[in-house]
């Protein structure tokens, strides 16, 4: 596996702190890092509510990739609570799409970290809705 799935991972498992924020929040359970096309590292972690107002760890990520001015992404990494890492929700694969569309089929998604799987975007999202 390549030197960046690692510097992904250790960069989410960094920013990973599930915590209590108040009776009704709670966020870190899961973190992400994305890989933009710069080369720069991006995380977030997921922000739990009791309402809909919650945000994914990969969202988050590129949020803040975003605010830094970048929006293509090359590469993501989330892990779970339990140091697993898997692929993302339906919302954040929407998202990824409507960022990059045309190019959202080539971003690296890291499956599983223990055998270094990893999948395309295109490869989860064969048939979306934009080409």
């Amino acid at each position: 596996m390549e030197k960046i799935w690692t510097d992904l991972y250790n960069a989410a498992k960094a920013v990973q702190n599930d915590r209590k924020i108040s009776d009704y929040i709670s966020a870190g359970c899961v973190a992400a890092a994305i890989e933009s096309e710069s080369g720069k590292i991006y995380t977030g972690v997921c922000i739990d509510t009791c309402s809909t107002l919650g945000i994914c760890a990969e969202r988050n990520a590129i949020f803040n990739m975003i605010t830094n001015g970048e929006n293509a992404i090359k590469r993501v990494a989330a892990i779970l609570p339990d140091g697993s890492s898997g692929a993302p929700c339906g919302a954040c694969r929407e998202l990824m799409v409507q960022l990059m569309p045309g190019k959202y089929q080539n971003v690296e998604i890291l499956m599983d970290y223990k055998t270094g799987r990893i999948m395309t975007l295109g490869e989860l999202t064969p048939e979306w809705w934009i080409k």
